[in-house]
């Protein structure tokens, strides 16, 4: 049983209670966000919006009579109605209860509760449980990011940080130093003191004497003194993180047309805010090629429009170039992600494909491929398997778990799921799942 507090909230529990209702409704919410980022432009992909999810799932139990049990109610307003009137049951296909599509007499769509996700929500809910595949430690760079460690111990502190070991070890070796009697030391005097008033001897005083002595040094030397107090101190460093490069090679040659740009552009648009917020030190490497590649910037690479014949080759070897002057494989995790139509020239398919066997899948830790076709194409000449010059010749490196992999995407509604399986959190050893 489940007791649910409706009262009002008191002051700085809302944000908890929000976080508490998406963590309950998180697979429904999940769902809404990744068709609602199917919806959206390129441009409006990291804003905050309205997303729905079925207002049956929302409910919360709540106590209630039991089905037959007799009840007295009180309904303000009532002129219509007296006591022992019995009230019919409205049916069930008129609309009551928020089911019915309120004309008619046939069943309406489920009701839905909007609510509004912030951008910070949208982005953590759409980017959860993705990551970059075997991201290597290989030499560490220091970024902002800092961290804590140990170092040493200070006088002050905070009583969780006292260290209690090294305290009680400098209080014994200030008791020794000042020759701070011990209990022992004064129980031995005492019975010595009683045995001697016992019987009757003659340096009674003089043990008295020393007994009192040995009282007031104790007492004059405290057992644990605010000098021997010691605590851990703790210091922020530079904390390393591994480093990487992605490269994002987009065809934008005259083969591509409008809606394959977009899904493309849809495509890296998702790598990129995946990347600039899940990682700190990662750096981004534009290329676009018709017949001939060039590296650009961000602007240019989603905004400039361009058109031309098409030789992929051109935009591996603008990757190696780039590669060779400024991330040695050594030092740097290196990844890449293309998008292409398929299109080639055909006597460029087998250069393409030593290029990305011999020279690039050997230095890289992934290298993502995603085929953009036209729906229509899809429907009216559908290629059994994949059979473009540039899928046919890709087709032999693709092996189930190895870094690299390849997915056709003909619908912008499918963009999210093909993204999701390239870069899902996976196990050691995992495999990569498969997509038509």
């Amino acid at each position: 049983m489940r007791i649910v507090d409706r009262r009002l909230n008191p002051s700085g529990k809302n944000f908890e209670n929000r976080q508490r209702f998406l963590r309950r409704v998180k697979r429904m919410v999940e769902r809404a966000v990744r068709e609602a980022s199917g919806e959206r432009s390129i441009e409006e992909l990291e804003n905050p919006g309205e997303i729905a999810i079925p207002a049956d799932g929302v409910r919360q139990p709540s106590f209630h009579h039991a089905p037959g049990a007799r009840r007295d109610l009180i309904l303000p307003g009532n002129r219509e109605y007296i006591e022992g009137d019995r009230i019919a049951r409205p049916p069930e296909d008129d609309g009551a209860g928020g089911k019915g599509a309120g004309s008619g007499g046939g069943k309406g769509r489920p009701d839905l509760f909007r609510f509004m996700l912030t951008r910070e929500e949208f982005l953590n809910i759409f980017l959860d449980d993705l990551e970059l595949p075997d991201l290597a430690k290989r030499r560490i760079a220091l970024v902002d990011k800092e961290g804590l460690r140990r170092a040493g111990y200070a006088t002050t502190g905070t009583p969780n940080n006292l260290a209690i070991a090294r305290t009680l070890r400098l209080s014994l070796s200030r008791r020794i130093a000042l020759a701070r009697p011990k209990s022992e030391t004064i129980v031995r005097a005492e019975e010595e003191l009683a045995a001697a008033m016992a019987e009757g001897g003659a340096n009674i005083e003089n043990l008295r004497r020393d007994l009192e002595v040995l009282r007031r040094r104790r007492g004059r030397v405290a057992y644990l003194d605010p000098v021997d107090l010691r605590y851990r101190r703790f210091e922020r460093f530079p904390k390393p993180v591994a480093q990487a490069v992605m490269f994002c090679l987009m065809d934008v040659s005259g083969s591509m047309t409008e809606h394959t740009k977009d899904i493309a552009k849809r495509f890296f648009m998702l790598l990129h805010v995946f990347l600039t917020r899940r990682y700190k030190r990662i750096e981004l490497v534009f290329i676009r090629h018709t017949d001939e590649a060039a590296e650009v910037d961000e602007e240019t690479f989603f905004r400039s429009v361009e058109t031309g014949g098409t030789m992929v080759s051109s935009a591996l070897e603008e990757m190696l170039r780039i590669v060779k002057d400024r991330y040695d494989p050594t030092s740097w995790n290196i990844y890449a992600a293309q998008a292409s139509d398929g299109d080639n020239l055909m006597g460029d398919n087998e250069r393409t494909r030593a290029l990305l066997q011999n020279d690039i899948l050997p230095l890289s830790q992934y290298f993502a491929y995603i085929e953009v076709r036209d729906s229509f194409f899809e429907e009216v000449n559908p290629f059994d398997g994949g059979t473009s010059s540039l899928w046919s010749a890709y087709a032999p490196l693709q092996r189930e778990g190895g870094r690299f992999q390849m997915r056709r995407v003909s619908k912008r509604e499918k963009i999210y799921p093909v993204f999701r399986e390239l870069f899902q959190r996976r196990e050691a050893g995992a495999p990569h799942g498969d997509h038509e």
